[in-house]
């Protein structure tokens, strides 16, 4: 049929316009309805197309999955960082020392005497010659007389002793007091320890000096009658507005001593060393585990996270809403072309 056409198009060419208009027409009906490529094309498309839109869907959801997720985690960060700002974790260093400063040893001895008082090194103590009367005394010592810190009425006694310095040798100090009559049944020295000798020698006002120190620092006992051994750490203690406390922890240990004196004696006799246990220094600080800086990292890596996925999100749905316009166009065209 087309042949016949275009021969008798050539004949006439005043009809060859009404005749191409025929030849597209007869083409049309003739390839579409007998051509499969035509059919199948179209549906390939679709069905790839529609493919991709399940998949953006799906990763849609995920990427709006994440950025719950993240906001979670925002949420979670700065309650922790709240939360570990409430509470600071103590933090214990030690620091190696081979001297000390001396520190001070403050006696409240009553009535008792102070008979002999010796540095001594390496814990050798030689035995006592004669005990119970007087010895040498080669310590540093001072006296003083201030009023009771609690009450301001009493005048109390303080016998000041520099304590020992040197822990490689292990220096240790040896006192030796006496008592020769006593109204209770049992006696007792009262004593406590603060930090520095030399800030005490060095005071202006020592009486003041005592009263600070009776006030900061614990005081104990060493009982008559037998040897007491004290082991001394020292623990500084940094505040949170910056100022250092110290204060002593000790170890005692009590041995009973045998009165070997030819005469029995009604008075009473008390022995005590002082002794470093350690080179080292204990420090204690609260600290704060969150640190501002890794918060604010985590929180930018979580920000830019949502940033990135709300970007995501925003050009899926660009890319479905463009897709789905397309395939609408494409139907349309092989409609009207159908048609």
């Amino acid at each position: 049929q087309l042949s016949e056409d275009v021969e008798r198009v050539s004949e006439n060419p005043t009809e060859e316009r009404e005749g191409e208009m025929e030849v597209h027409e007869d083409s049309s009906s003739v390839i579409l309805p007998d051509g499969e490529l035509g059919t199948t094309t179209p549906s390939l498309r679709f069905s790839k197309t529609c493919l991709k839109n399940v998949f953006s869907v799906i990763l849609l959801f995920i990427y709006l999955l994440l950025m719950a997720v993240a906001v979670f985690l925002v949420y979670q960060t700065i309650s922790d960082f709240r939360e570990k700002l409430k509470h600071p974790v103590m933090s214990v260093t030690y620091k190696e020392v081979s001297l000390y400063d001396a520190p001070g040893i403050a006696f409240y001895p009553g009535r008792a005497r102070l008979l002999s008082c010796k540095h001594h090194y390496y814990d050798h103590i030689p035995p006592l010659i004669n005990p119970g009367q007087p010895g040498d005394i080669e310590c540093t010592t001072q006296r003083i007389n201030y009023t009771d810190p609690f009450t301001n009425q009493t005048m109390k006694y303080a016998l000041v002793v520099q304590g020992p310095r040197d822990v490689k040798k292990r220096e240790l100090v040896f006192l030796q007091f006496h008592l020769n009559e006593t109204d209770q049944d049992f006696s007792a020295i009262d004593y406590l320890l603060f930090s520095s000798f030399q800030e005490f020698v060095s005071s202006p006002e020592k009486a003041k000096f005592m009263k600070d120190c009776e006030s900061s620092y614990s005081s104990w006992k060493f009982s008559g009658g037998f040897r007491t051994w004290v082991k001394m750490s020292l623990v500084k203690t940094k505040e949170e507005d910056g100022s250092e406390t110290v204060e002593f922890k000790q170890e005692t240990s009590v041995v009973n001593y045998i009165d070997q004196r030819t005469k029995p004696r009604s008075d009473q006799l008390f022995f005590v060393v002082f002794e470093w246990k350690d080179p080292f220094i204990e420090t204690v600080q609260d600290i704060i585990t969150a640190n501002p800086w890794n918060m604010i990292a985590l929180l930018c890596g979580i920000f830019l996270a949502l940033f990135k996925a709300a970007d995501f999100a925003k050009l899926s749905v660009k890319w479905m809403i463009k897709i789905r316009r397309r395939h609408l166009k494409r139907t349309r065209q092989v409609t009207n072309h159908i048609s």
